[in-house]
């Protein structure tokens, strides 16, 4: 029999069940903390570590859980919340949480989340903190022209766009290094920017938040990000195909390069056209232009891919 560890997932604590059996134990959400959860797992024989994306929480144990030898799974806190609504358990406590997740994992047939290199990690946490900056330095452009008649609060502003421009090509910086160093994402770079509208900061977004791009379906790249449409059928009823889920960093980058891509490219303007004289809504244009765009992107990282491989 398989038994699988659930872990309840706070900032400070870590609560633990094996499923079945229902075996609790609690630990502090800190190396040490972890290695005793490691331990736990292995006392008890649990085969499989699952836990819910909780805010970055859950990072650290993800990635030390794998260094002690314990494979772990991530799994979506509303599909488990779900789950408990399903089976009629409508209370929410951490010990019971953590049962819940177990039990959900082993109903799911949950497989474990592969862990991302050192080099994968540090790619996201760059591309996520020039997003930060970026961001931030749109905030203090629009507080500067909101003030365009006092001097003394200008200056200030300007000392921080500064300061964020410098972080921001600092970060861009890095990134690139990064990208042109590795033989594969150099290589994912090259197929991409082929595409019109895809630059720099495209690359870097796809590689950090969609390492999974050329290694699955073009249906199943688009659910990643949230661009499938879920069916909403019953008997003669054909209800509207929202998306809904997946990356959203991902879905916001590819929403902007697309747009910008169908100015350039004939293929994407005409299918833009041809939704438009449709009456389709503005919305649904836009879904299925970054959807057309990203299984674009992922037969070109396909095909990167199978390139790379062979020179290997």
């Amino acid at each position: 029999m398989k038994f699988i560890c659930g872990v309840d997932v706070s900032k400070a604590r870590l609560d633990a069940c094996i499923e079945p059996g229902a075996i609790f134990e609690s630990f502090d959400n800190d190396a040490a903390g972890i290695a005793a959860l490691a331990a736990f797992c292995r006392k008890h024989q649990a085969g499989l570590v699952a836990m819910e994306a909780s805010g970055g929480y859950e990072r650290r144990a993800f990635l030390l859980l794998w260094e002690a030898g314990v494979p772990c799974a991530m799994t979506n806190p509303r599909s488990v919340r779900h789950y408990a609504e399903a089976m009629g358990v409508l209370e929410k406590t951490d010990r019971l949480d953590a049962s819940i997740i177990a039990r959900f994992a082993r109903a799911k047939d949950l497989r474990p989340t592969p862990a991302p290199s050192p080099g994968q990690q540090r790619l996201k946490a760059l591309v996520a903190r020039l997003r930060q900056v970026t961001d931030d330095l749109t905030v203090q452009k629009q507080r500067r022209a909101s003030l365009a008649d006092n001097a003394e609060i200008l200056a200030s502003i300007d000392e921080v766009i500064a300061l964020l421009k410098r972080q921001s090509r600092t970060l861009e910086g890095e990134i690139a290094s990064m990208i042109d160093d590795d033989p594969l994402w150099s290589q994912l770079a090259e197929a991409w920017r082929s595409v019109k509208g895809v630059a720099g900061r495209t690359v870097a977004r796809l590689m950090a938040d969609l390492p999974e791009i050329g290694t699955r379906s073009n249906k199943a790249i688009a659910k990643l990000a949230g661009l499938a449409p879920i069916a909403n059928d019953s008997g003669k009823r054909q209800g509207k195909r929202p998306v809904r889920g997946g990356r959203s960093s991902v879905r916001s980058i590819l929403f902007l390069v697309a747009a910008i891509a169908s100015r350039y490219d004939k293929s994407l303007a005409d299918f833009h056209a041809r939704l438009s004289a449709a009456g389709k809504p503005k919305m649904v244009i836009r879904i299925a232009l970054a959807r057309k765009l990203l299984v674009r992107l992922n037969a070109k990282a396909r095909e990167a891919r199978a390139i790379y491989a062979n020179a290997t």
